[in-house]
C-alpha cells in the first residue's frame, strides 16, 4: 500500500513526460555525442560555444558563438532555455546561480561546478567527506610552494587550484631545478602517489536520489601531454578493488548531491588502495566506450538524470577498449585521416571523428571503440588501430 510519502514519489517518477528546452555550456565532442542522443527523446538543443566551427555547430538547433566565462553572455543564453547543462567545467558560475534562483533548472548544480572548478576546494571536499585522496598542501604561489616541498623533502605535483585542464595546469615538483617551470599561482600541492594503474568509475544520479554505477574501466596516459590514448573496461583488477572504487563513487555522487553524470578518476596504489584523483560532473572521456559496450550510453543516461528520468541498465555486453585519436606531432592544419579504410575492416571497430577542422598535437580528434568476446582479442584489434590510424595533415 502507498503512503503519503511514497505516494508522492510514485506520483513524480510517473508523470508523462513533456519534451524540453536544453542548453549545453560548450559545443565540442561531448556535446556532439549529448545532441545525438538529445535526438532520439525529440529534445531541442542549443549550444553555447567560443569556436565558431565548433562540432556541434550543425547538429545543434540553435546556435551561439560566445564566451563561456562571461557573465552576460552565459546569462542570456541561459534565459532562452528551461533547463542547462554543460559539456566543459570551466564556464561562468556566478551566471547560473542567478539562471538557478530564477527558476531555470542547472544540472550539474552550480554549487557542485563551483566546488570542482576549485581543485582546492575539490580536496577539501574529500578531507570532510572522509573519501581517500593523497596527502596535500595548498599553496598561495611559487614561493609557498617552494617552501612546502623543502619542509616535506618529497616529490609533489603541483596543480593550479583554477583553469587546468586536460592535463594543462599541472607540472612535477621532484628537485630544486623543477621550479623554474613551477606555477606562481593558487595551488594543490599533491604528494607524488606511487600508484600502479589509474581508474575511473562513471556515476549517475538523477534528482529523486536513484544512483546507476558503471564497471570500473583503467586507463593509460600518453606519458607526454598526460592525456588519455588507451582506456580498458573491465579493468583488470580484482574484485575487491572494484567494489572499493565503485563505493567510494557512488559516496562521491551521495555526498556531493550532484545530478547528471560523474565521473570519478582514481589511483589504485601497488598496496591495492584507491585514491581519487579528481571529478568531473560531466560525460566524460573514459565513458565513451558506454556507447557501444553498454546497456545505456553515459551520454543517455546523463540526459535521464537531468530529466529525472528512470537510470537506464548499465550493464557492459562485451569486453572493450577505447582509443583516443590525438592530432600527430608537429602537425597543424586541415586535419587528414590515415588508416581509416584499414581499421573498418577490423570486426567491431566503432569509429568517432569530433569534426574538429584543424589538428594540431596531441589535440583530441575523435576516438574509436572496440568490442571483442575477450579482452585479449580486444587488445589486439585496439594496438592495430592505434598502429594505423593516424590524424595528420596535408
Amino acid at each position: 500500500m502507498l503512503n503519503k510519502s511514497n505516494f508522492a514519489k510514485y506520483r513524480r517518477t510517473n508523470m508523462p513526460f513533456k519534451t524540453t528546452t536544453i542548453g549545453i555550456l560548450g559545443g565540442g565532442q561531448l556535446g556532439k555525442m549529448l545532441i545525438q542522443e538529445a535526438v532520439n527523446l525529440n529534445i531541442e538543443l542549443f549550444v553555447l560555444d567560443p569556436d565558431v566551427n565548433a562540432p556541434c555547430k550543425h547538429l545543434a538547433a540553435h546556435f551561439t558563438c560566445g564566451s563561456l566565462q562571461d557573465f552576460n553572455t552565459v546569462y542570456n543564453f541561459g534565459k532562452q532555455v528551461e533547463m542547462l547543462t554543460i559539456e566543459i567545467e570551466h564556464v561562468n558560475v556566478e551566471a547560473l546561480f542567478k539562471l538557478e534562483a530564477e527558476g531555470v533548472k542547472v544540472f550539474p548544480q552550480p554549487k557542485v561546478l563551483q566546488m570542482v572548478q576549485d581543485k582546492g576546494a575539490q580536496k577539501l571536499f574529500y578531507q570532510e567527506n572522509n573519501i581517500p585522496t593523497a596527502p596535500y598542501f595548498l599553496a598561495n604561489n611559487k614561493i609557498e610552494s617552494q617552501q612546502i616541498w623543502e619542509q616535506e623533502g618529497k616529490a609533489f605535483m603541483q596543480k593550479l587550484r583554477k583553469g587546468g585542464y586536460d592535463g594543462k595546469g599541472v607540472t612535477k615538483l621532484m628537485k630544486a631545478n623543477d621550479f623554474a617551470n613551477a606555477f606562481d599561482a593558487p595551488c594543490v600541492m599533491e604528494e607524488l602517489v606511487n600508484f600502479k594503474k589509474e581508474i575511473a568509475v562513471i556515476v549517475a544520479r538523477n534528482t529523486n536520489g536513484e544512483i546507476a554505477v558503471y564497471d570500473l574501466v583503467e586507463m593509460d596516459f600518453n606519458p607526454e601531454q598526460n592525456l588519455v590514448e588507451f582506456l580498458q573496461m573491465p579493468a583488470n583488477v580484482s574484485k575487491e578493488v572494484e567494489k572499493s572504487a565503485k563505493e567510494i563513487a557512488l559516496k562521491v555522487a551521495e555526498c556531493s548531491g550532484i545530478v547528471g553524470i560523474l565521473a570519478v578518476e582514481m589511483f589504485l596504489t601497488h598496496d591495492d588502495e584507491v585514491l581519487v584523483n579528481e571529478i568531473a560532473p560531466r560525460p566524460h572521456n573514459s565513458g565513451h566506450q558506454t556507447i557501444e559496450a553498454c546497456s545505456t550510453s553515459q551520454y543517455a543516461q546523463h540526459l535521464r538524470a537531468i530529466l529525472n528520468l528512470p537510470l537506464g541498465n548499465t550493464v557492459c555486453h562485451k569486453p572493450s577498449i577505447m582509443v583516443n585519436l590525438l592530432g600527430a606531432p608537429g602537425k597543424t592544419g586541415d586535419a587528414v585521416y590515415e588508416g581509416l579504410d584499414k581499421v573498418l575492416k577490423l570486426p567491431h571497430v566503432y569509429v568517432h571523428l569530433y569534426g574538429k577542422k584543424i589538428t594540431k598535437p596531441y589535440r583530441k580528434m575523435g576516438h574509436v571503440t572496440i568490442l571483442n568476446d575477450t579482452i585479449e582479442e580486444a587488445i589486439k584489434n585496439a594496438r592495430i588501430v592505434q598502429n594505423s590510424l593516424k590524424v595528420t595533415s596535408l
